[in-house]
């Protein structure tokens, strides 16, 4: 199985599957789309409106992975379920703590 992020140069780029107006905010292991990628899903409290659901994303894959708040934001995708979050900060570090993530 593929990995749901890509590594860079200073960090990952994390692909998510969001669901808005959850009753939480977590990740919930990793899901495989039709064309076959892989995306860590994620459910967030926050209304899709104004960017609040992907403030809300970027505010729990920073608590999650570790790193500023600052560190992380939506770089594709703001108005689709399909998200790509960049990571800033060590690679070798962000990739076990996602990899920890999909293995639940």
């Amino acid at each position: 199985m593929s990995a749901p992020f890509r590594t860079r140069e200073n960090g990952i780029e994390l692909f998510v599957r969001l669901t808005p107006k959850s009753s939480v905010d977590r990740f919930e292991g990793i899901e495989t789309s039709a064309d076959g990628r892989n995306h860590l899903k994620a459910r967030v409290r926050a209304v899709p409106e104004n960017g609040a659901a992907n403030a809300a994303l970027e505010k729990l894959a920073a608590k999650t992975l570790g790193v500023p708040a600052s560190g992380v934001s939506v770089v594709a995708g703001a108005t689709s379920r399909l998200k790509t979050l960049r990571v800033l900060g060590d690679v070798a570090a962000l990739e076990k703590k996602v990899r920890a993530l999909v293995d639940g």
